[in-house]
């Protein structure tokens, strides 16, 4: 964890944050049946939804280890790009204030991991990588 460390500290808070909580309150269950199912991926909303929770629960320790980063950043990439899609955009862009429920978080979070997979990218330019930097 030598590179990134604050973007993979909180990233790694959020995923841990948002899995554990809605898997322990049940939230994940509400989630797949009360919601997914009705909007069209009956009968495998409870299937997806356990399915995105986890892959944020195993994202956190390869992310901590430095393993599999870009399959992690992808994965999470596609389902914070799903729910942009299916669950916040017609809330607007605010999460609070201006409005309630919007995309500006998923949007953080997205970028967050593409940093992860490119960070050497600046304004249009790499960065050739630090050799023997710590």
């Amino acid at each position: 964890m030598k590179k990134n460390f604050f973007l993979r500290f909180v990233l790694s808070v959020i995923l841990l944050m948002h899995s554990v909580i809605s898997i322990s309150s049940g939230d994940v269950n509400n989630f797949g049946l009360q919601y997914l199912d009705t909007i069209g991926f009956s009968p495998f909303g409870l299937y997806l939804a356990w399915a995105v929770k986890l892959t944020h629960l195993v994202s956190v320790p390869l992310i901590w280890i430095d393993k599999c980063i870009r399959p992690v950043a992808i994965l999470n990439i596609l389902i914070f790009a799903f729910g942009i899609y299916y669950v916040h955009w017609q809330n607007g862009w605010f999460v609070v204030g201006g409005g309630s429920n919007g995309i500006e978080f998923n949007v953080l979070l997205i970028f967050g991991f593409f940093n992860l997979i490119y960070p050497g990218i600046r304004f249009g330019k790499a960065v050739k990588a630090d050799r023997g930097a710590a």
